[in-house]
């Protein structure tokens, strides 16, 4: 499987490029103020692709954050609740307790 990914990954790796190699034209990007760049079209295309994959990132930090507090949260009540139930297997192993001790010099003067 692993090799099979690799393979794929290759392909689209030549494919992606051959297809940069026959959009070399030089494409204008007017921007707002009367702003204006001039670049090959991959060049763009690959910074937008870029941008669009680090905004998608940043957009998903704080649900990661989250989720990553929710779990530590959920490994210590799980934690809590196999001691306790440890506890309850060692209380139903051992021997009953009496439930006092009485001195037995208050039953022999």
């Amino acid at each position: 499987m692993k090799v099979l990914s690799r393979v794929v990954a290759i392909i689209l790796f030549f494919a992606f490029f051959g297809l940069a190699l026959k959009n070399t034209h030089l494409v204008t990007l007017n921007f707002f103020l009367g702003y204006q760049r001039t670049d090959p079209l991959a060049l763009i295309l690959l910074v937008c692709f870029v941008t669009g994959a680090l905004l998608g990132v940043l957009a998903m930090t704080p649900s990661v954050f989250r989720h990553r507090r929710e779990a530590g949260r959920h490994r210590k009540a799980l934690a809590a609740l196999q001691k306790e139930r440890e506890a309850e297997l060692r209380a139903q192993t051992q021997q009953p307790q009496p439930d006092s001790i009485i001195p037995s010099a208050q039953y022999f003067p």
